[in-house]
């Protein structure tokens, strides 16, 4: 009984949790590693999701509702679905001007930043391409971003993030070593994309993207492109076509069976694929020998 009084003396701040709301499974990884205990981590989308196309279902609102703050990725990549959860969740810790609310996309500088933005250039993101995530050495600027975030809205526990910081900072070098060493071979390859999702990690390890599967953005390929891509292969003899796991694969492999180049699945997240449970396992995949050669 005397350890039960005890118990009910202590600061409630022991034993609560942030409840962090975040767009996509990535950032709650990063979360996670930061937040530790003192963060309970809700994930909004799925990461075998097309993550410009998330279905604002009614139990994403109540995840909102019952949300201390929001992480998102930003550079509208949620624009078309997040917002309306946003409107409907009522909640003024996730909305934008809210100190509990933290933008990604603004911790960094993005590329490819159109000059003008029209529909005849296809579903273009105005403030640069989206896809930050996917250069591992990003990850750790997002990291720091994230701790100092966590211990402004948690200034008790300050302290208890940056160790962790620094912990995963440490971990994360040894993998990006790792990663730079089995990627460098394949420096200066070409590549085709479906989607350009992959612009900041062929930019991390020289890559180059010569087409896109999709003649503008967010538009499907027509037959008229798809047989100039082919003649573009056949000319230029990239290595491979980079994929997403969300659409799919029949023009792809429709274009392989006309080169010889082999289609390699690129998975955008945590879970896109069941073999990718975790931060490193995704970079792990993305950049495995045996598919990238």
């Amino acid at each position: 009984m005397k350890n039960i009084f005890i118990l009910f003396l202590l600061p409630l701040s022991l034993f609560a949790h942030l409840n962090i709301a975040v767009s996509y499974p990535y950032i709650g990884a990063i979360t996670k590693a930061i937040g530790s205990d003192h963060v309970n981590t809700i994930v909004l989308a799925q990461g075998n999701w097309d993550p410009h196309f998330i279905i604002p279902r009614p139990s994403l609102i109540s995840k909102l509702r019952s949300a201390d703050a929001l992480i998102m990725n930003g550079a509208q990549l949620e624009i078309g679905w997040l917002p309306p959860l946003i409107k409907r969740a009522n909640n003024p810790k996730v909305t934008a001007n809210a100190p509990t609310f933290l933008n990604l996309s603004q911790q960094l500088e993005l590329i490819q930043k159109p000059t003008s933005v029209d529909r005849s250039q296809g579903d273009v993101h105005p403030e640069g391409n989206p896809h930050f995530h996917l250069n591992p050495n990003n990850i750790l600027t997002l990291a720091h971003s994230i701790a100092a975030f966590l211990g402004r809205i948690d200034g008790e526990h300050k302290e208890i993030y940056a160790a962790n910081l620094e912990r995963f900072e440490q971990e994360w070098r040894g993998h990006l070593v790792r990663w730079e060493q089995r990627m460098a071979p394949k420096k200066g390859k070409k590549v085709i994309q479906f989607h350009d999702n992959l612009a900041y990690f062929n930019q991390a390890y020289g890559l180059q993207t010569i087409g896109t599967i999709e003649p503008l953005p967010g538009i499907p390929p027509s037959s008229r492109h798809t047989m100039e891509l082919i003649e573009l292969i056949r000319t230029e003899n990239p290595c491979c076509i980079f994929h997403d796991v969300y659409h799919s694969t029949k023009t792809a492999d429709y274009i392989s069976t006309k080169t010889g180049i082999p289609v390699v699945l690129m998975p955008h997240d945590i879970d896109a694929l069941e073999s990718i449970d975790s931060l490193v396992g995704l970079f792990d995949h993305l950049t495995q020998g045996r598919d990238n050669d």
